[in-house]
Order: C-alpha cells, then structure tokens, then sequence
C-alpha cells in the first residue's frame, strides 16, 4: 500500500547548522524572530535574512553529503522520514509527501531545503502553508489550525478513495503544532510516527486510536455548528442557551465561533448529519416543491453540499437583515433575478450546473426549485 505522508516542518535543520565559531548573537536571533514572515524580517532584522541565508546553504551541503547519520542529525523531519523507510529512502519512490510548516521565513527556508532535497527520491512532495498558520498569537493560530483541519479532511478523502495509507511524521515542527497534530492524527492518520532521541534514535509508530464519536450529542446541536461551521457567530448568551459541549466552541472579543475542536469532531459527523432531513436555518423557508427536490437526492455528499450552502446563505442573509444583495455580491451564489418573468423569483447556484431557485419576500428567502439548471430554470 502506498503512504501519504504528512510532516510537520521546524527550524532546527537551520539552527543545527550554528558552529562553535559563530557569532553568539546567531542563537538569540533566530529565536526571537522564529516567527516572523521574510518581510518583517527585513523591516526590523534585515541581517538576519544573511544569517539564515548563510544557514541554508550550509544544510544544502550537509545533505548533498550523502551520509545518512549527519543527514538524520541535521533535520528533524528527515530523521522521522528516514526512519519510517528505514534509511533507503528509494522505499518511497511511489509515495505522497506533503510538508506542513508555518508562514514564517524560517518554516518556510527549511520545508523548501527539504523538499528540493527528497522531490527525486519520492513520487510526489509539496508545502502546504495553512492560512495566517503561526504560533505568534492565539487568534492567527486559531485560523491557521482550522485551515490545516479543513486541508487535512479533504486530503484524507481523497487519500481513502486512492489506497493510501496515511502516516504523521511529527518527528520535528513547533510543539504547538505538534500537540494539535496528535489529536488531529486519531482521526485522519493511520499512524503516528515519532524517533526517540539520541544516538539509537529508534523508530516508534502509534496506530490510530478506536475513537467512536457520540453522534447523538453532536446531533442535538447540529444547526448552530453548521451556521458556526459557515462563519457565524453567536453571543455567548445563545451558546449557554442550548448547553452546547464546551470544547466545541470558541469565545473570542465577545463572540462564539466554532473551536478547532469543534471543527475538527463536526467534519467527522457532518457526512452523516447533513445528508439527513432539510435543516431549518434563520431567514429560510422551503417551499413543498423545494423539499420534494431534496427528497429525491440519492448521494449524501450532494446533500451534504447543498445543506453547508443553505447554511452560508443563511448565515449572509442574517447579518444583513435578510437584503439578498449580498447574495448578490457573493461570488460563489451570483444571486441573480430571472429577466424573462413578470414577478421576482430569482436563482442563485449551488455548483456550476446546480440552481436554486427562490423569491424574497419580507426578509425570508422562499426557496422554491432545486436541480440541474436546464430543469431549474424552465419552472423555476
């Protein structure tokens, strides 16, 4: 079976390559601007962009070296790497790599040097850099982790359908990413992998754990995490309301969002939930036209589709009060009105061939078709 192999990237194949004879200050450096992008690094540290420059050209020649002691010594992610083909990297040649890192300079020089270092010896290596992923503050890692979450998913469906099996390689990274990873890995991974420390540097690979979700107590809260799940926000007050779990949310500057936790336990029931009986969102109603269109859907993934969809028009038309103009500016909806009829249905699109049809009236979208446009649009 083929692997697909996701590592977390750190700092320490740059750091490792400090000599004795550097200047002392190198350390302190490094360390103060490990989270920082390449331009505020320039802005308020410009000699350091020399300083790791210098680095990486020193970690290029070290792997370019061909030993494999002083390769697994350089870098942490190559060690785990190594390990897992027990040194004959040419054992992955038909594997998928991908290599998670920060948006910091530093993350992003190293998963670079290793990437151009294993992208001949393995079928398939790529960076992927969550969004705003940074262990600065709270509220960028926040966004960065539901970013990796929702990466992670759809990289884990697609993996399943193509064979692969799936190892965490969490040998290096930063130690917040790789706590989250940890428990993100009981879903997604089939193994973990790890390398203890020193000169036996021995292989240690957890399988995936027996996690069974208590699908009833996601259920009974299924609306709100799928508004939640759509960008809204609630005031603590309807959160205490509805006595939802409190690892599934979030408060930030007064306001409930989804947690990582919660996204990550919602993308493990939502197939299931979603793909159930029409949800009743705020500023929506179904017409009997509407709910027969929905009943005859066979795939769950479809319904799954239209109902996240059904979620995020909710969701816009509640901040706006319910004025479909910001359907409208909505480049994946195009809310658009028919020009050919006397009265004010309108469409808006669910995938490039799927429409809605529907009529505002009084701050309530009627939502009235549901189909293939050609169909849709000749009885709207």
């Amino acid at each position: 079976m083929y692997r697909f192999v996701v590592s977390t990237v750190g700092t320490s194949l740059l750091s490792n390559q400090i000599r004795p004879k550097d200047p002392k200050s190198w350390k302190g450096l490094l360390d103060k601007t490990a989270n920082w992008t390449e331009e505020r690094i320039k802005q308020h540290e410009p000699e350091v962009i020399n300083i790791i420059l210098d680095l990486k050209n020193r970690a290029e020649e070290k792997l370019k070296s061909g030993n494999i002691l002083e390769i697994k010594d350089a870098s942490a992610e190559l060690n785990g790497i190594y390990s897992l083909y027990k040194d004959n990297v040419d054992n992955g040649k038909l594997d998928t790599h991908w290599l998670i890192t920060t948006e910091t300079y530093q993350g992003q020089t190293t998963a670079k040097i290793i990437k151009d270092f294993l992208h001949k010896q393995v079928n398939l290596i790529e960076i992927y850099t969550p969004d705003q992923l940074s262990t600065e503050n709270t509220a960028n890692f926040k966004q960065g982790i539901d970013d990796l979450i929702d990466w992670l998913s759809k990289r884990y469906e697609e993996s399943q359908k193509d064979g692969y099996s799936i190892y965490f390689n969490l040998v290096g990274g930063f130690k917040a990413i790789q706590g989250y990873m940890n428990t993100i890995g009981m879903f997604y991974a089939d193994k973990i992998i790890y390398v203890f420390e020193g000169e036996s540097s021995k292989l240690i690979t957890i399988p995936r754990l027996p996690i069974t979700l208590d699908y009833e107590r996601v259920k009974k809260h299924k609306v709100t995490l799928a508004l939640l799940n759509a960008g809204a926000s609630f005031s603590p007050k309807q959160i205490e309301d509805e006595n939802i779990e409190e690892s599934l949310f979030t408060e930030i500057d007064g306001k409930v969002t989804i947690s990582n936790w919660g996204l990550l336990i919602w993308n493990q029931c939502k197939i299931n939930l979603l793909s159930e009986d029409l949800l009743i969102f705020p500023k929506l109603h179904y017409e009997d036209s509407f709910k027969s269109d929905y009943k005859r859907i066979r795939d769950k993934k479809e319904k799954l589709q239209l109902q996240e969809d059904l979620a995020k028009v909710s969701n816009l038309l509640s901040q706006s009060n319910g004025n479909t103009s910001v359907l409208k500016e909505h480049p994946g909806f195009r809310y658009d009105k028919y020009t050919n009829r006397n009265d004010d249905v309108a469409h808006f699109r669910v995938t490039q061939g799927l429409r809605i049809s529907c009529i505002s009236i009084n701050g309530i979208l009627k939502l009235r078709r549901y189909g293939k446009e050609p169909e849709v649009n000749k009885n709207p």
